[in-house]
């Protein structure tokens, strides 16, 4: 069954790529780019963002850092970090579906981002050496995968000590039983495979991240909201 969910994300986006059309996750759409941030890429990109919030918002990037995107579709994530973290800095995209990642780096040409790169893979085993990354960050994607624990664990595999995520997602109030989720939108909606508020906290946890925030924005579903996920990685191994 988690190979069939898979081909089924991956065939919805690769029809968002090739059709060069996007809509964001849920039935509302709060992605919280500013017009200037839209101007300034490519419309393709812009088009083809199917998250449900804007990561950026809380990512705090700097200059200079290394930034990591799971599941950066047509691009919009990695070109707007690109921006901040300046020329010194360093931004990847990861995605799995060869679609978007044809359009994400004629997108970057577009928008002459000399500084980014994509790499083919998936977020559960992220093709990047341990402790290289300052940020990761992800818009509506974590929902998406059949295998969170695993995601997490690769998340705080790549991160440098004291590393720090910024996460948009979809995620359940946690009354929602799986069977309630699933009755609210598909996997492909970025409904059904949904953790509840009181899931994601406790697998940042399993995965020892600290200052975990799970923060809602706005609501996609009855009993689902948008949220904007914030954590860290401890600087120290000792630290639980």
């Amino acid at each position: 069954m988690r190979e069939d969910v898979r081909e089924q994300v991956r065939e919805r986006y690769a029809a968002a790529a090739l059709s060069v059309t996007g809509g964001c996750c849920g039935e509302s759409c709060g992605c919280g780019y500013d017009d200037a941030d839209r101007a300034a890429l490519p419309a393709d990109a812009v088009r083809t963002s199917l998250g449900c919030d804007n990561p950026l918002a809380v990512a705090d990037l700097r200059a200079g850092e290394t930034v990591l995107d799971l599941g950066s579709g047509g691009g919009i994530d990695v070109l707007l970090s690109a921006r901040r973290v300046g020329p010194s800095g360093r931004v990847i995209g990861l995605d799995m579906t060869d679609e978007m990642l044809a359009l994400a780096t004629a997108n970057a040409a577009r928008a002459g981002a000399a500084n980014v790169e994509f790499r083919k893979g998936h977020i559960e085993s992220v093709p990047l050496p341990a402790d290289s990354v300052d940020v990761v960050i992800s818009n509506c994607v974590v929902n998406l995968s059949v295998d969170k624990p695993a995601v997490f664990a690769e998340v705080f595999r790549v991160l440098r000590p004291g590393g720090r995520i910024g996460i948009s997602d979809v995620v359940a109030e946690d009354h929602l039983t799986p069977a309630e989720r699933a009755g609210r939108g598909s996997y492909t909606e970025c409904i059904a495979g949904a953790l509840t508020f009181a899931g994601y906290r406790a697998g940042l946890a399993a995965a020892v991240a600290t200052g975990i925030e799970v923060t809602p924005s706005h609501p996609v579903a009855v009993g689902m909201h948008s949220a904007i996920v914030r954590a860290a990685k401890p600087v120290s191994r000792d630290v639980p």
